[in-house]
């Protein structure tokens, strides 16, 4: 684990929604949960966070930018 990601209070935030989430959350939902936190600043950290491997991600819709992540532990089980 990456340690100046993971140390970040969004960054931890966001794993703290996706672990106790029961099903792949849109980007949308994540947003609602951070009240007044940008979406740049949101999907910059999930980005960082899927590139770590800590979460996946995938975009779905046809070109719409809708994306749904998901915490890594829901595959530790």
């Amino acid at each position: 684990m990456l340690m100046h990601r993971s140390s970040d209070q969004i960054s931890k935030n966001i794993l703290k929604i996706l672990a106790e989430a029961s099903e792949p959350l849109e980007t949308k939902e994540i947003e609602l949960v951070l009240k007044g936190i940008t979406r740049i600043k949101i999907l910059y950290r999930l980005n960082l966070l899927r590139g770590d491997g800590l979460i996946k991600g995938k975009a779905v819709g046809s070109g719409k930018g809708t994306w749904i992540w998901w915490s890594q532990e829901w595959f530790k089980k």
